[in-house]
C-alpha cells in the first residue's frame, strides 16, 4: 500500500462521533470555512468534499456525519452516506475526541467503529486523538498506547484541531496511502459542491446557533431559487429564496418569532456570510414551510437530498 512518489492524491475519509471535531479539521485543513461548525451535535448531516492543495499533494476530503445510533429514517440516511463514503476513500481519519472527565477517550465508541464500521473496510486507519489539547502530556501518551495496541491501525496521532496542533503531521502520514501520482483538480477548487449547497449550510448552520431545543434538529433548509446578478437586474444583488423546512405549527411560530424578529435576525446573520463565502451582495428572502414528520418519510428525505 505504501508508494513513494513526488506527488501524491487520493481520497481522506473523515469520521466519527457526533462532536469530535470532523468539521473542524476540515476547516483548519483547507484554512476556510467549508464545513459548518456549532456547538450542538450531528450538526453535519450530508458528506463535505473539501479539496487540500500543497506542493507535493492533492488530498479529497470527505467529512461524514457523525456515527450515532439511529433513532428516525433521516438518522439511517446519515449512516447510509457514512458508509458509502468509507467506500470512496483511499484512506480513513477516525477521530477520537479526548476527554479529561473520567475516562481519557471512549473505549465503547471506539471499539463500535473499529468492530462495526472500520474492519469490513479494509482500509488503512490513521486514528486521531483530536482535543489533546485537553490532555497532559503523559495522559496523551497512554491514550495513544492504547489505541495503537487494542485496535492497531497504521498509525496513531494527538492533533488540536481547534488550535492547530499536529496539522502538518497528519497530513503526512496520510501521504503513503494515496493512489494517485497527479492532482484530479485544479489548485483553486476547494470543493465540488456548488455555491447553493453551502448557502443552505449556512442558514442551517444559523438555525443551529439560533434555537434551542428541538428546532434545529426538526429543521431542513432548501434553496427555492438562486438568481445570480445581472447588470440589467435593478438590485444588483443575487436572489436567493430559501424555505426554512418544520415539522410542527409551534416550531414554526418560534422560527419566526414576535412580529417576525427572530426569522429576521436569522436572515440578516446568514446574508452576512453567505456574501462572505460569495464574494458579492446578495437578497435573501426566507420562508417557513411545515412539512409534519420529514423526518421520518424516505420520500421527502430523498427530495431534501438524503
Amino acid at each position: 500500500m505504501f508508494k513513494e512518489t513526488a506527488f501524491a492524491c487520493g481520497y481522506a475519509a473523515i469520521v466519527g462521533p457526533p462532536n469530535a471535531g470532523k468539521s473542524t479539521l476540515l476547516n483548519r485543513l483547507l484554512d476556510h470555512k467549508l464545513s459548518i461548525v456549532t456547538p450542538k451535535p450531528q450538526t453535519t448531516r450530508k458528506k463535505i468534499t473539501g479539496i487540500y492543495h500543497n506542493n507535493d499533494c492533492q488530498i479529497i476530503f470527505l467529512d461524514t456525519p457523525g456515527i450515532i445510533d439511529p433513532m428516525q429514517e433521516l438518522h439511517e440516511s446519515m449512516l447510509k452516506t457514512t458508509r458509502v463514503t468509507l467506500k470512496e476513500a483511499d484512506v480513513i481519519v477516525a477521530m477520537i475526541p479526548a476527554s479529561k472527565r473520567g475516562d481519557l477517550f471512549d473505549r465503547k465508541f471506539t471499539d463500535l467503529l473499529f468492530r462495526k464500521w472500520l474492519h469490513e473496510t479494509q482500509k488503512p486507519v490513521i486514528v486521531v486523538l483530536n482535543k489533546a489539547d485537553l490532555l497532559k502530556k503523559e495522559a496523551q501518551e497512554e491514550t495513544l498506547k492504547i489505541i495503537r495496541d487494542r485496535w492497531k491501525p497504521e498509525k496513531v496521532m494527538a492533533v488540536s484541531a481547534l488550535l492547530g496542533a499536529g496539522i502538518n503531521d497528519l497530513v503526512q502520514s496520510l501521504l503513503p496511502f494515496l493512489p494517485f501520482d497527479t492532482p484530479l483538480y485544479p489548485a483553486d477548487i476547494l470543493s465540488t459542491a456548488p455555491e447553493r449547497f453551502f448557502v443552505s449550510e449556512i442558514i442551517r448552520e444559523k438555525v443551529f446557533l439560533q434555537y434551542g431545543q428541538e428546532i434545529p434538529y426538526a429543521t431542513e433548509v432548501v434553496i427555492d431559487e438562486f438568481r445570480e446578478q445581472h447588470e440589467n437586474d435593478p438590485l444588483k444583488k443575487d436572489v436567493i429564496r430559501s424555505s426554512i423546512v418544520v415539522e410542527r405549527d409551534s416550531q414554526k411560530h418560534i422560527l419566526i418569532g414576535k412580529k417576525g424578529m427572530a426569522l429576521k435576525k436569522l436572515g440578516m446573520a446568514a446574508r452576512k456570510d453567505i456574501e462572505e463565502l460569495l464574494g458579492r451582495p446578495v437578497f435573501l428572502e426566507l420562508f417557513v414551510k411545515v412539512r409534519p414528520d420529514w423526518r421520518k418519510k424516505k420520500s421527502m428525505l430523498k427530495s431534501y437530498g438524503y
